[in-house]
């Protein structure tokens, strides 16, 4: 009785291991490099194309699917990249295979969180070969995992990148920062809410970051951080100017544009979320409300950001401040609205509140569209720099408009334009 007893147990332990070990997936790994080996025999484009197809992403895992369908990736792009970077792929080969080592390392990590963090919720991990677009996304409860990016270290080889970001995406990383990406990843199945600003997507992408360093016990091997640290007092100030924006672009996913001060916003809202951390008495109730900070809530996140004391002031008298700083436009020539403008203008002028800094510019169509965009080209700034002179071209008796737009404007002190969108129009007369 005692043999069958044992026997019993044994099966139970061994489908609840198998159970937990099918939350992470690598399949995809190994589908790739069979198609990236049958590729290498053949000289016929059409060919690669179908071995990448039957091969890889037929083969795809829900989670490659979804990564595909996030980053837009497919057999061509697939087949582009193999071709292009032999020497890249011949070299991150043998590290996108260690992964399948790192199966217990990561449950383990897991259930660390899981312990810091009662009320997670399970999530699946996939870890696939994406066409060097990204290291790590998420979908619903799915966990996304690009590994030629993520398993890229120092010595991985770069020569054949033109690209300056790809060149030194790896020269911080580690076979070891596969596990705290993936922890990052994790906690982003956790989160709840979504707003376009930039306080608010600092905190979320950070917090990731903080939660990773208490799962590990060791800071992130982040270039953001250990940037951001060394330039600390005028990010900070940078941020306070921009952080009730939703401009994005000049905090996150920019590596490609800012190069060694790229992707500042995660350390930001690293450095947030670790004073909260700090300056919370109860840990666990700190870990809780960081996770569960509902980013679709701008209250709930000014809360947090004053609990954190990141900042000595208040976040609505930061607000009430930056509102006060922000350029707007003070008047057009012709004057917005006008309705019997000449026909034989051949400039406009905008004249905002401050000075503003000359190069920064950003158009857009008004719903109209392109036919009602009068702008030839943009002549420059005059009167001080308060006055931006645009060439236009117009026709007798037609509406025109267009969208100055806050993603570049800017004045002198660093502030970007009031109006996220503000719609010139006017028409001409019928002479």
């Amino acid at each position: 009785m005692k043999r069958f007893t044992t026997i019993i147990f044994s099966l139970v332990f061994a489908t609840a291991f198998s159970q937990k070990s099918t939350r992470i997936f690598t399949s995809d790994i190994d589908n790739f490099w069979v198609a990236y080996d049958s590729i290498q025999k053949t000289n016929d484009y059409s060919g690669k194309l179908d071995l990448m197809k039957r091969l890889y992403t037929d083969k795809a895992t829900k989670g490659l699917k979804a990564f595909m369908n996030a980053r837009d990736y497919n057999d061509s792009v697939y087949v582009k990249v193999i071709e292009k970077y032999p020497k890249f792929w011949n070299s991150v080969r043998p590290n996108t295979l260690t992964i399948k080592t790192k199966t217990k390392e990561l449950e383990a990590s897991v259930t660390r969180l899981k312990e810091l963090y009662p009320e997670l919720k399970d999530a699946e991990m996939y870890f696939t070969i994406g066409a060097l677009n990204s290291g790590g996304a998420v979908s619903g409860n799915m966990v996304l995992v690009g590994a030629e990016l993520a398993t890229g270290i120092g010595a991985t080889e770069v020569s054949e990148f033109k690209d300056e970001w790809l060149k030194g995406i790896f020269a911080h990383q580690s076979l070891d920062n596969i596990v705290s990406l993936n922890i990052h990843e994790y906690i982003h199945t956790q989160q709840n809410g979504n707003q376009n600003r930039v306080l608010n997507q600092a905190i979320k992408e950070g917090s990731c970051d903080l939660i990773a360093e208490l799962v590990m016990k060791e800071s992130p091997q982040r270039k953001y951080i250990s940037y951001g640290m060394a330039h600390a007092a005028e990010i900070k100030a940078r941020f306070k100017k921009e952080m009730f924006t939703g401009n994005l672009a000049n905090w996150f996913y920019n590596g490609r544009q800012k190069g060694e001060g790229a992707d500042l916003g995660y350390y930001v809202g690293y450095e947030i979320s670790k004073m909260y951390y700090q300056n919370t008495k109860n840990k666990k109730q700190a870990i809780k409300d960081i996770i569960e900070l509902n980013y679709g809530d701008n209250k709930a996140v000014e809360d947090f950001l004053d609990k954190s004391r990141f900042f000595r002031e208040k976040a609505n008298t930061l607000a009430k401040e930056y509102q006060n700083q922000l350029p707007y436009v003070v008047k057009t020539e012709p004057a917005n609205g006008s309705v019997d403008v000449s026909a034989d203008i051949k400039e406009l002028r905008i004249t905002f509140s401050q000075e503003m800094v000359p190069g920064y510019y950003s158009f857009n169509l008004s719903d109209k569209g392109k036919e009602y965009m009068p702008m030839t080209k943009v002549k420059g700034m005059e009167n001080n720099d308060k006055t931006l002179v645009l060439g236009v071209d117009v026709k007798p008796g037609k509406e025109y408009e267009f969208i100055l737009t806050n993603k570049s404007f800017r004045s002198k002190e660093g502030y970007l334009l009031k109006d996220e969108k503000f719609l010139i129009r006017f028409k001409t007369g019928n002479k």
